[in-house]
Order: C-alpha cells, then structure tokens, then sequence
C-alpha cells in the first residue's frame, strides 16, 4: 500500500515545512516541498490544512489489564490512544496480578503483544504488590520495562525508596514517582482550598505532594539516579522541581491538562471532577502553566485512568479517583495553552512527542527510511466533547461539553494507519 501525504505543514528539524511525504509498504521513501510519482496507485491524502508531527507518546497511563477489565481493556485503551495521536503509552502497574515480578509482568506482555493496536511500555513495581515493604524484583523486570513506579501510592519508607533508587541507577531506568505522604491525606478528596472550605468537604493539602517531592530530591541529589515525578498539581512541586533542575540533576516532571485548565473554583459536585492529586487552585494552576511553558515541566501526560460509570457516579466524596484523558488531550492543550498564546505550537509538540519519546529511547523525526509514525492533525477544527463519542471504555470527563480546537485526523503507527478520523478506522 501507498500513501502521498500531500501539502501538509511537516514538523523537521524543529520547525513546520510545506512538504509532502510518500509511504510504500510502510516505510517513508521521501519527504519534499512536492513529490511526483508516476503510475501511482496508492492512496492521496490532502494535508493543505494539516499539521504532521511526530506522534504523540503518553509516560503515564492506566490500560486496566490484567485485573480489571470491567473498567477498560489493553484493545479499547490503545485504539482510544490512537484516537488522541498516540502511538505510544506507558502502562502503570496498579493491576492483577502487579507486574513485580516477571512472571506478573509476562501476564500483561502478553496482553498487550495480543491485543495492543500501538507500542505500550509498562512499567514494573518499585515494591512487592506496591505494598511499600520490601523492593520488587527490580533485577529481573528491568529488560522488560521503561522504568518503576508504585503509581497510586507513595513509597513511604525512606530508607526503601532509597534503596529502590539505588538499585534503579545500577539498571539505568528512571524511578517515577507518585508522591503523596499517607499521615497528611487525613481522608480527603478534593484540594483543600475555597471549594472545600464552602461544601465542607474534606481536603487534601498541596504539602502531602510536595513534601514527598522534597524528601525524594535529597536522596536523588545524593545517589544521582533518574527520577521523574507524576502529576504534579502544587506550585511548591514546579519551585522544588525548578530547582533541582538548576542544580543539574536527573530530575523531571509532567503535569495533565486538567490541571492546566482548571481550578478548584470549576469543581461541580461530580466524579467526573475526581482524580488524585486532585484539581487545586488558580495559583496552583498559573505556576503549573508557567512551569509547562518555560520547560521546567517537560511532559504532558494524562494520567488516563478508566473506571465503571457506576464507579463515578457517586459523586465527589464516594466516587473512584480517576478520569480519562488520551482522547481529550490535544484539544484542551492546543486550546489552553496555544490558542490562547501561552506557548507555541512546537512547544506543544515538544512536549506531548518530543520529550517523551526522548524519556522512552524513541525516535523524534519524521525521516526517509522509518516505518510511518506520525500523527495528523486539524488544529483548527472546533470541537465539542462528548464523553458518548469516546473509544475509551471509560466517559468520565470533567471536559464533557468543552468546546476548543484541534483535532486528530490521522494516526499513522508500525506504516499504516491505524487511526482515520473521517471512517473512525478501528
């Protein structure tokens, strides 16, 4: 099969080029301001309004398999992936059984070499069961992951999780950490902040993140190991992360779109507006967007994370932490943050496929002689979202009904497409 992609705006070189590109039996054979083939019998698409970028790649989200297939599935979850422009995702480990061993892990390599429709990545546990007591057969699992991370929970031992650093070094792979102190959640589940203190609602303070964050930089400082941070939602986090970055460690960060659009003052009393950390306030946010846009933040993942609609019916306070996002991603960064003027486009690109393709050892050009790997996108198509029209099992959304810009017309994955916007291919 052939495919001319004809008149699109290519992102090369870290710049947008009006190229074409033509694919045979998968690979790209040329890239150029106007290609012609004679006795073609492939496919034309016309990409004059499109933008072509490297595709996009998501360090953390959750597929649900092995152990909670209700929820949402390895197939569902990757084709909705593709859906948002990803070719890539890293798998959390919060599963059954937990992939701390290789004998769990090669429950899910197995799942995902079956039903995967793009490259997933998972990561193993830092701790047996993720139960913080003693350390995962980091040994064993490392060939096989794109680092550890006992997403979900906070390693709370800090002689463990030094020890876990100390072992991630000795096997070159990033811890990414989920930080959070168990003795200062005292049961909450939205910010502590003007919404909570107005329903009476319990809270969850910014110092149960950040505070981990700051305990773990000593000790990253100390042993000079890779780790990342997950879901950063507090303004201390993007001042301790700034810092350490200043100091040249090994340090980064990603934040989610609902922390860049949002504030505690948009909370409606639905599960949809539920996740951990939790949505916090408009100075959290401000420095959260000036962290993303001046690259102390250098990720944009979507802690996608897909539960039952029984389970997130209940409200705030009973509803399961966790909301989808691989779908929703790009219009609500492209809308917040570029149309607005906040940053450019290839900022965006840098850090929804650059930056993490870089994190994960990928490729980060669209160049002659790879198999086709690329997303195309619509960026000045309006968009309502409608969590009925999700791929994802899972429509929890505090983004339902938002309308933005920017659309994925075209995922190209391993030299074919695996998602058309236009047929819905599946």
């Amino acid at each position: 099969m052939q495919f001319l992609l004809s008149g699109g705006k290519v992102y090369v070189n870290g710049k947008f080029e009006t190229l074409d590109i033509l694919v045979s039996d998968g690979i790209i054979i040329d890239i150029a301001p106007s290609i012609s083939v004679s006795n073609f019998n492939g496919r034309i698409i016309e990409c004059d309004h499109f933008f072509i970028t490297p595709s996009f790649a998501d360090i953390h989200v959750h597929l649900r398999e092995p152990g909670f297939s209700y929820k949402a599935t390895v197939k569902t979850e990757t084709l909705c992936a593709a859906a948002g422009g990803y070719t890539t995702v890293c798998s959390m480990p919060n599963l059954k059984p937990s992939p701390d061993s290789l004998e769990n892990l090669k429950v899910q390599l197995d799942i995902i070499e079956r039903d995967a429709k793009i490259r997933v990545l998972p990561y193993g546990c830092i701790t047996k069961g993720q139960n913080g007591d003693c350390l995962a057969d980091m040994e064993a699992l490392a060939p096989f992951v794109a680092g550890f991370s006992d997403d979900g929970r906070g390693v709370q031992s800090d002689k463990l999780i030094e020890k876990a650093m100390q072992k991630a070094k000795e096997l070159s792979k990033p811890i990414v950490a989920h930080c959070e102190v168990n003795d200062l959640l005292f049961g909450g589940y939205i910010h502590d902040g003007e919404y909570a203190k107005q329903h009476n609602m319990k809270g969850i303070c910014s110092e149960s993140e950040w505070k981990m964050i700051e305990r773990d930089l000593k000790l990253v400082e100390k042993i000079g190991c890779r780790y990342h941070i997950c879901h950063m939602s507090a303004k201390e986090s993007v001042e301790l992360l700034r810092k350490a970055k200043q100091k040249g460690l090994l340090v980064s960060g990603e934040t989610a779109p609902h922390y860049l659009a949002f504030s505690d003052n948009d909370l409606l009393d639905e599960g949809r507006f539920k996740m951990n950390p939790p949505i916090r306030s408009e100075a959290d946010k401000q420095a959260l967007i000036e962290g993303f846009a001046d690259g102390t933040i250098g990720y944009l993942a979507t802690d996608h994370a897909p539960h039952s609609a029984e389970e997130k019916a209940k409200g705030l306070e009973k509803s399961l932490f966790g909301i989808v996002g691989l779908e929703t991603a790009f219009t609500v960064a492209y809308t917040e943050l570029v149309k607005s003027g906040k940053i450019t486009l290839e900022t965006l690109i840098d850090r929804m496929a650059l930056e993490p393709r870089r994190f994960l050892g990928l490729d980060t050009e669209i160049k002659i002689g790879q198999k086709a790997e690329f997303t195309v996108l619509d960026c000045e198509r309006e968009v309502t979202i409608n969590s009925q029209d999700f791929v994802s099992m899972g429509k929890a959304t505090p983004f339902e009904n938002y309308k933005g810009f920017g659309r994925i017309e075209y995922t190209f994955y391993d030299g074919g497409i695996v998602w058309e916007q236009n047929t819905q291919k599946r």
